[in-house]
């Protein structure tokens, strides 16, 4: 990636055009199947702009509860765009499609009833890494359609659910309007993330990308990484996978109740240490003394994930750590 940066052509992408970031775009439109794509800094600010560029309505934006769209930035679906957020039940990230059949409405203000201005959908999921059915996304998508609504794609890891469907990123991003991905996560790109869409959609996303501060000079710099992250690091994440399921199988030898292998689709692990005596913040301390890096996501549960720099080494440390604290007696050991 450094060396592409040394030699990557410059333009300045808030004016102009920078060639490196519009070769990353028509590489990934065509990587999802889509007409058209924009470079964002990150994924966050991408599904921000993806929201304003499809609310031509105000109305509410509907997405499955434990989203990151409504868990995890800062609320800006309504701050920015003025929409009300419509979080639904649902399970590993799929939203209840009875609960969406409930409050699906046509775009707009009818009859005193506020419509439906997006549907957004999110694979995998960003707590535990389960990946959405395309049969699921399909009925989405049609329902959605049906009214006239729009349907959005956080598809930050659509690389890894691609992997785990063993399919194209492209038959799961046919089923949403636009797909949002991310360079910078198990791509390995130091940042970015990049909208894909029709055209004009993509065009209206321009504008709103230079509303949100999203404007970069020499972006080439950044597109540069982009381009080899997709050239070189989409493959490989099967391995991250299987360190992912290593990792699960390890711990669950340690003791059953802290991880279910089952339930691991691609690369997290989702580790419920609240049987212990201690909280998941206890334990993220504890961990991080022994070198261990991993976050919270709830009060009895960690999140650990898997990239290029954990290999199958780095998963046997973090199970014989385990293996040491439990040796150690948990609950005295996070009492002092």
């Amino acid at each position: 990636m450094l060396d592409r940066m040394i030699t990557a052509e410059l333009g300045d992408d808030g004016r102009s055009g920078d060639p490196t970031v519009q070769e990353l775009e028509r590489v990934s439109a065509a990587r999802l199947g889509k007409e058209a794509a924009l470079f964002f800094p990150s994924g966050t600010m991408s599904n921000h702009a993806a929201i304003l560029s499809h609310a031509v309505y105000k109305g509410e934006v509907i997405g499955e509860a434990s989203s990151h769209i409504f868990r995890s930035e800062m609320g800006g679906l309504s701050l920015l765009a003025g929409l009300y957020p419509r979080p639904l039940p649902g399970h590993a990230g799929a939203m209840d499609l009875g609960a969406l059949d409930a409050c699906l409405r046509p775009p707009g203000v009818t009859d005193h009833v506020l419509g439906t201005a997006v549907v957004c959908m999110e694979t995998t999921h960003a707590v535990g890494g389960a990946v959405l059915s395309l049969d699921h996304m399909r009925q989405v998508h049609e329902k959605s359609s049906q009214l006239g609504v729009p349907v959005h794609l956080d598809g930050a890891r659509i690389f890894n659910a691609a992997i785990a469907l063993d399919v194209a990123a492209s038959t799961i991003a046919a089923f949403a309007d636009s797909v949002t991905f991310c360079l910078s996560k198990g791509l390995s790109a130091p940042i970015g993330s990049v909208l894909t869409g029709p055209r004009p959609f993509i065009g209206r996303a321009r504008g709103f990308r230079k509303m949100l501060g999203g404007n970069l000079r020499q972006a080439g710099l950044l597109a540069a990484c982009g381009l080899v992250a997709l050239e070189q690091s989409i493959e490989r994440l099967a391995d991250d996978h299987d360190n992912a399921r290593r990792l699960a199988d390890g711990l669950y030898g340690v003791d059953p109740h802290l991880v279910k292998p089952a339930e691991v689709a691609t690369n997290m692990v989702m580790v419920h240490v609240g049987s212990n005596g201690a909280d998941a913040e206890q334990w993220t301390r504890v961990l991080s003394d022994h070198g261990v890096l991993a976050a919270p996501v709830s009060k009895e549960i960690l999140r650990f994930v898997t990239h290029r720099h954990v290999d199958a080494p780095s998963i046997e440390r973090v199970v014989t750590v385990f293996r040491e604290i439990y040796r150690s007696r948990p609950g005295v050991l996070f009492s002092n």
